[in-house]
């Protein structure tokens, strides 16, 4: 949610431009306009891989510390 605000609100280049300076990198990526589909899409995708991880991770955790 963070970056497509940041992109909403036109400052992902900028950062993203900075950031790749700070380690002696050119930019080689453009950010695109915004598009709230794509906004939409990169926050559901996340979020369901982060439950599922999370899920998972969880699983693990409690069958190794199973008491």
């Amino acid at each position: 949610m963070a970056w497509s605000s940041l992109v909403a609100l036109g400052l992902a280049q900028p950062l993203m431009n900075f950031i790749f300076r700070l380690h002696f990198i050119e930019p080689p990526y453009t950010v695109t306009p915004f598009r709230l589909s794509l906004a939409v899409a990169l926050i559901v995708i996340t979020s369901v891989l982060g439950y599922i991880f999370g899920w998972l991770l969880a699983a693990i955790w409690n069958r190794l510390h199973a008491a």
